[in-house]
């Protein structure tokens, strides 16, 4: 396993991060592991050398935190965890969701029970709320920092603007600000390359992509991806311009250097987003030790500068997509 510093926090993070999405209640989405599968992946993790995880509150309303904290019982001090809060989590409680301060507080501490822990490395907003300003929020998350409830803070997908006027207000006020950058970011969405990834390597900011692969459309060829459990009941995907802007052109050559490189095509899709500079620790979530094996050692895949090149040429600007 390789490590990096995330952003500017001074934790060492392992170069791959392990999404725990798909650990939790299967009721909740036909494609997400109980707790008995998901352990093994888990520690398979843990030997491999993964320390960093990112989970939510609303991921199987909770159950993926719970899974996550009976996992690393014994072993948390030498583990960096991640959670977020924003997305409603009781229908009939319109203050489980959103990012007012009764929110927040009320869901850290719900999150905090859930993963057996008094303190989380990273507590992050899972999306901007446009019905509570931002200031509130940030002098609530700051509270938490201060009370010990969390280490660092961190943001989600949103607009640069919002996220640099967010850093500006707690520098201002002189509150913690954001650390990290959770953003969406692949070979077949690249928007985020015109404005938040750039401010994120100049402000310091620690980036933590998901869906590198595309929401498995990159890990095999587009006319098969419906054949997965999850591509063939996973609503989200196609909501993303995945299949526009040159998509299926790049799933093609991606394919095709996956042959010449002996790698499968989600290696190369994973070793792409390694290669990008400001890039800290992409978050790989899986269903099975084989996919999370295969992600470290995209690792070891060093992509010729020619080969990015060849990958990228046929994407197109597409409508952006993941901030709602």
């Amino acid at each position: 396993m390789e490590y990096t510093t995330l952003g500017d926090t001074g934790m060492e993070v392992s170069r791959l991060c392990l999404g725990c999405m798909s650990f939790g209640d299967p009721d909740w989405r036909e494609w997400v592991l109980d707790e008995a599968e998901s352990q093994p992946i888990i520690d398979r993790a843990i030997d491999l050398g993964i320390n960093f995880f990112d989970t939510a509150n609303m991921y199987s309303t909770g159950e993926s935190e719970r899974i996550i904290g009976n996992a690393l019982e014994g072993r948390r001090e030498e583990s960096i965890v991640a959670t977020k809060v924003y997305f409603q989590m009781d229908e009939d409680d319109p203050n489980s969701g959103g990012l007012s301060r009764k929110t927040i507080e009320q869901e850290l501490d719900a999150s905090l029970d859930r993963l057996g822990m008094d303190t989380v490395d990273l507590y992050q907003i899972h999306r901007y709320d446009y019905d509570t300003p931002m200031e509130g929020t940030l002098r609530a998350l700051d509270d938490a920092v201060r009370r010990g409830k969390t280490r660092y803070i961190g943001a989600s997908s949103m607009w640069t603007h919002q996220f640099a006027d967010a850093l500006h207000t707690s520098e201002r006020l002189g509150l913690d600000r954001f650390a990290t950058m959770q953003n969406h970011y692949n070979l077949v969405y690249r928007e985020e390359e015109r404005e938040m990834l750039p401010f994120c390597q100049k402000e310091g900011i620690g980036t933590m992509p998901w869906s590198p692969m595309a929401r498995g459309y990159l890990t095999r060829p587009h006319d098969e991806v419906d054949s997965t459990a999850r591509g063939a009941s996973e609503e989200y995907l196609y909501e993303h311009p995945y299949l526009d802007g040159g998509g299926p052109a790049v799933n093609e050559r991606v394919e095709e250097l996956a042959d010449e490189y002996d790698a499968s095509m989600a290696q190369i899709a994973l070793a792409w987003v390694l290669d990008k500079e400001w890039v800290d620790a992409p978050i790989v979530g899986t269903t099975s030790v084989e996919h999370l094996e295969e992600a470290v050692e995209a690792l070891d895949i060093d992509l010729a500068e020619s080969d990015v090149e060849y990958l990228e040429e046929p994407y197109e600007p597409v409508p952006v997509s993941g901030h709602e």
